[in-house]
């Protein structure tokens, strides 16, 4: 049987300050509402070993427990003006490249139509591209959400501040490369699941509502877009947290370098479950995150086409 082909979506003929008004639209929205579960995967991806005598966190529910009772309700949104501030450029660069990079490598393969493996080419392009512009939000935000730094930063701009001042401007691109890694698999695995399942679900065209099908449709390939993306990242999430949590001095070079060497360290000393640390809550945000982000992506395109 052929393989059944995803339609182009009409939404890609928009120009570009639409593509990416709608993703950064989309990013906003899903990160205000998940951020907490992004402090939570960051302290435990940074916290070392097992948990002794109730020293660090058991799991996502403890942690969530231990930071509003020991820090306050309000810890669980520290940090949170960096990826809102990264959130305009990250999610609009993450959908208008995938969406560019479409008919640039349809053009240069000669491919009439999207294909798996072209999705997942575009994908992976795509974050390429948008791990250039988050990386010192990035480094920001896990220096805030740091339980070890709390008394280190007073807020967004000290950090930034006593970053370039003690360990120089390029300090704010530390991690770069596990970031370009992370941000590759993630962007790959979300945007070639979405065109997979897409193909496997009833065509919007075709159905009694039409409007209501599509949003179905855009929530199941996003969520599980989100969830192997997470699945195929989420160690190098773990390796990019610990380099970029750590504050660079000169003449002391770091435990942790680069990627892939990084995971082996991690898991030569911690084992291979450390690798999956913050799993279960990277999975609680970006598996209904995945589908939020292309639910209002599409709504937002949609608005624009009308």
């Amino acid at each position: 049987m052929t393989p059944k082909v995803a339609k182009q979506d009409s939404a890609k003929a928009l120009p570009f300050r639409y593509q990416f008004a709608a993703g950064a639209i989309a990013g906003i929205s899903e990160s205000v509402a998940r951020y907490p579960l992004d402090v939570v995967k960051t302290r435990i991806q940074l916290q070392h070993g097992v948990v002794v005598d109730g020293e660090g966190y058991t799991g996502v529910v403890d942690c969530f427990r231990k930071i509003i009772r020991n820090e306050g309700f309000s810890r669980l949104y520290r940090g949170i003006t960096a990826p809102i501030l990264m959130e305009v450029p990250k999610r609009a660069i993450k959908f208008s490249a995938n969406d560019s990079f479409s008919p640039f490598y349809q053009r240069l393969l000669n491919a009439p139509e999207i294909t798996q493996p072209l999705a997942i080419l575009t994908g992976a392009s795509a974050g390429a591209v948008e791990s250039l512009v988050v990386v010192p939000f990035e480094l920001i935000k896990i220096r805030l959400q740091d339980r070890s730094n709390a008394g280190r930063y007073t807020g967004l701009l000290d950090c930034v501040v006593k970053v370039v001042r003690q360990e120089g401007p390029l300090a704010l691109y530390n991690g770069f490369e596990a970031t370009l890694w992370r941000h590759i698999v993630w962007n790959a695995g979300y945007f070639g699941c979405i065109f997979q399942v897409r193909t496997q679900l009833p065509d919007p065209a075709t159905a009694a509502n039409a409007k209501a099908q599509k949003t179905i449709n855009d929530l199941a390939a996003g969520f599980v877009g989100g969830v192997v993306g997470t699945t195929f990242n989420t160690p190098l999430d773990v390796v990019k947290s610990r380099i970029q949590s750590v504050a660079k001095v000169q003449g002391v070079r770091g435990k942790y370098q680069w990627a892939w060497p990084s995971l082996g360290v991690v898991m030569k000393e911690e084992g291979f479950r450390a690798l999956y640390k913050g799993y279960v809550a990277k999975i609680l945000r970006f598996g209904p995150g995945g589908g939020v982000l292309l639910v209002v992506y599409s709504a937002v395109m949609d608005m624009f086409s009308a």
